[in-house]
């Protein structure tokens, strides 16, 4: 069984259409169905459902996949472990990142690239969920997500800072002044906050049902950068990460309060595979943050804001 072979496999369960996946690996469709063929023939066991087009894996064919991942993955870290003892570390480091992790994510990177430079980085913003299954699937190298709430699976953790809690809101609120705000006070302000698919909010829901309260936001985005539009508007609170203005700066027309009644903080950390030896590229990230103090980099970072 050949490793190209293996490659054109798994190709085409991505793409689920012959003509595409022959596309992707820069061959003709008969090359194709040719190394798929061989691949059945080596193994005895029929890999697709197919008649005049591709239908779908047989359970075989849905078992070879999970193999053939692994495989590929650790050929192509074998591969990148040996250039890298004679060139130094090339090709791409690839992050899955939460939206409320975002701006952390710098801090690392700025740290991988220092120590290989001739390396770069790919960042996705993802769900946790989304980086469970990247991860199964070998499609990213690290991910950098909550780690004490709806912790993943098979995974090495690194703790990188403990995320808190801040309400945001317009200058001219009653609230601006104030130093702290209890969180059944915030409830009960028109809020913009992310949606239930991201567990930053299902974070925040048990927070308030913790004490007999619930979030019910008049408008949600997937995405922090709709919050802040709705925050600079000056109609809508929100309940944010306190990290938040590392990267939206601070602005004279908003006010960050801190929340009490509960005062809450939760983990964020990095998650690698949890695979021995890790990918060149896992490791490499791993050894470059090795002494990283986030809390204490955020801190002088929000000075200098």
């Amino acid at each position: 069984m050949l490793v190209r072979h293996l490659s054109y496999f798994v190709t085409l369960a991505r793409e689920r259409h012959f003509a595409r996946a022959a596309e992707v690996c820069h061959i003709a469709q008969p090359t194709l169905s040719a190394a798929i063929r061989t691949l059945e023939e080596d193994l005895d066991v029929r890999l697709v459902v197919r008649n005049h087009r591709f239908v779908g894996l047989t359970p075989e064919g849905e078992k070879l996949l999970v193999w053939g991942r692994q495989i590929l993955t650790d050929y192509n870290s074998l591969r990148d472990d040996l250039s890298g003892l004679r060139r130094g570390l090339t090709g791409v480091l690839r992050l899955g990142v939460i939206p409320a992790a975002m701006p952390a994510i710098s801090f690392l990177t700025a740290r991988f690239s220092a120590a290989h430079p001739k390396a770069s980085v790919e960042i996705q913003s993802l769900t946790s969920r989304a980086i469970q299954r990247a991860l199964d699937a070998f499609e990213i190298d690290g991910g950098v997500t909550y780690l004490d709430n709806e912790p993943l699976e098979n995974v090495r953790r690194t703790q990188l800072y403990r995320e808190r809690y801040v309400f945001v809101v317009n200058r001219l609120h009653p609230f601006a002044a104030r130093a702290t705000v209890t969180w059944a006070e915030a409830a009960a302000e028109p809020l913009c906050l992310l949606s239930e698919d991201m567990q930053n909010r299902r974070i925040m829901d048990k927070v308030a049902a913790s004490i007999g309260v619930t979030l019910r936001p008049t408008v949600v985005s997937n995405s922090f950068l709709g919050v802040c539009s709705h925050l600079r508007h000056g109609e809508w609170s929100s309940i944010v990460p306190h990290n938040f203005f590392y990267v939206f700066g601070q602005t004279p027309d908003l006010a960050a309060i801190n929340l009490i009644e509960p005062a809450h903080a939760q983990a964020i950390g990095l998650v690698l595979s949890d695979r021995d030896p890790p990918s060149p590229m896992a490791g490499a990230l791993l050894a470059a943050i090795k002494d990283i103090d986030l809390d204490a980099e955020f801190d002088a970072a929000m000075k200098r804001i």
